[in-house]
Formats: structure tokens, sequence, C-alpha cells
């Protein structure tokens, strides 16, 4: 029998991805020895919602989808967008784990949204059908997840900075070059995103 598929899920609204995402997800990718990472862009991502204007999903996609050219390891992903709604990831699971008999699943999460997980869609269900991979985020203790949740701490090199802080500097014109992959921001210019330079 054919070893089962080992696929990392690293979700976001990616509002703009950015490279220290890329870094992450390879570090995750290669540390664990995983087939392939998908970065799931969310279509509507539930914690976002009435907090901010979030740029359109096909918008982000693009821009994940110029990130990693240079990324071989890693997929973007537009499963979420493309089934439509608010995106919660126990039904990304679930269509994954349809469509890929005998998947094995690890979930990236940041050690920041560990303490959340209680508040998440169907989380019991969740527990019990993917591995976290909880990576650490500067300036923020390491935090266990609640119990039943299957975990590995996947150490990265810290990284501080935000796409709320990149958003910031693209309207304003200030550089955010090494922050972003050039494709990336070929690609903001390119759609004119983020106001940039306004």
């Amino acid at each position: 029998m054919p070893t089962p598929a080992r696929i990392g899920i690293f979700g976001g609204t990616f509002d703009p991805i950015h490279t220290a995402h890329l870094e992450l997800a390879e570090v995750v990718r290669v540390t664990l020895g995983l087939d392939r990472m998908l970065l799931v862009v969310a279509n509507r991502p539930w914690q976002k919602e009435g907090e901010r204007v979030v740029t359109p999903a096909e918008e982000r996609y693009a821009l994940v989808e110029a990130a990693v050219r240079e990324w071989p390891g890693l997929e973007p992903s537009r499963i979420e967008i493309d089934r439509g709604g608010t995106s919660y990831t126990i039904d990304t699971v679930r269509e994954l784990r349809r469509d890929i008999p005998g998947v094995e699943l690890t979930l990236v999460i940041g050690s920041d949204a560990v303490a959340g997980l209680d508040t998440w869609k169907e989380h019991a269900l969740l527990a019990t059908m993917v591995t976290l991979a909880v990576v650490g985020r500067p300036g923020v203790d390491p935090v266990d997840p609640p119990q039943g949740w299957p975990s590995v701490n996947v150490p990265a090199a810290p990284f501080d900075v935000s796409s709320t802080e990149l958003r910031r500097r693209l309207e304003f014109g200030e550089p955010v070059d090494g922050l972003l992959p050039e494709a990336v921001i070929r690609c903001i210019r390119q759609r004119g995103l983020y106001a940039t330079g306004r």
C-alpha cells in the first residue's frame, strides 16, 4: 500500500502575503518532512469579519500565486475561495480528507492563536482530524494547545513583520524591500492594491 500523503495546511488572509509567511511555511514543511504545503487563502475570514475591510479574495490569491513561484515546495490553494462564503478550517479539512483518501493533515498555527482554538468552529472534531504544527511568535510565550489536540512545536526564526504594518507602509509609499517578495511587489503595483505610494 502507498504511504498516505502528508500535507500541511497554512491558512490565512494573506493581506498581503509576506516573506516571513513563506519562510515559516517552508521551515514547517522541511522540518516535518511533509509532502506538500498548501497556502490556503481564506475567502471570508471569520476572525476578520467586521474588523476591517479585507482585500478581495481573488486579489489576495493572485499575490500568493506570485509569491510561491520561487518556492517549489509551497502551493497556493483556492479551496476556500472556490467553496465560497465564510472560511472555516473544519470545512477545508473535511474537503481535503474527502478528496485525498488516507491523507495526514498538519495544521500550521502561530503560538499567538493557540489560546483561541476553542472558539473555532467544531474545534473538538477538528482536533481529531489534524496535528497542529505550533510556530513561535516574537513576544509570545509558548502555550500548550488545549487537551486533545495532537501537536508538535516547530522552532522557526522569529519575525516581527505583520501584514497590518505592510499595508500601512504600502499606503504611504514607504519601503517594503526584503519584507515582500519582488514578485508580490510587482503584482501589488500592477493591480493597484493598497493605494501604493498615494
